[in-house]
């Protein structure tokens, strides 16, 4: 069975969160929130690896290219935010958000699934900047004839 690149290169990207996310929590760096947003990184290199092997295979359509970045980045999204869920579970549930970074905004002490639907947005508003940032560096890249 032969994996979409989309979501070979959403998988690299959960991969690479997800051993920052425990390099900083083995660090005791987790509560460090500017540091959260290195995470960016992940989602950039994944997708600019789909869009690097779609104008290698000379596929070069605006649309089919924007949508092939916006899967890559949303599987990464999802499956980053399906495993924190476990994570957090694994950890103790709602006693263990308490213990994680107040750098979201809420109004008394969220549940496991508030937290990360908010996660969820915010990962999902990152993934469209990167989508847009990066097929605008590959349109400077490989104007259209």
């Amino acid at each position: 069975m032969k994996l979409s690149k989309e979501f070979y290169n959403g998988v690299i990207i959960f991969i690479g969160i997800a051993l920052y996310f425990l390099l900083m929590e083995a660090l005791h760096l987790s509560n460090v929130y500017f540091l959260r947003l290195f995470n960016i990184v992940f989602v950039y290199y994944g997708v600019n690896r789909t869009l690097k092997s779609n104008f290698a295979a000379g596929k070069t359509n605006f649309a089919d290219n924007a949508i092939s970045a916006l899967l890559t980045a949303l599987f990464g999204v999802f499956l980053s935010i399906s495993g924190l869920v476990a994570y957090i579970y694994a950890k103790g549930g709602d006693d263990y958000i308490k213990t994680l970074s107040d750098t979201l905004l809420f109004v008394g002490s969220p549940s496991v699934m508030t937290y990360n639907i908010s996660l969820l947005f915010e990962g999902i508003v990152s993934a469209v900047i990167v989508t847009f940032s990066l097929m605008l560096f590959w349109k400077k890249k490989y104007p259209s004839d």
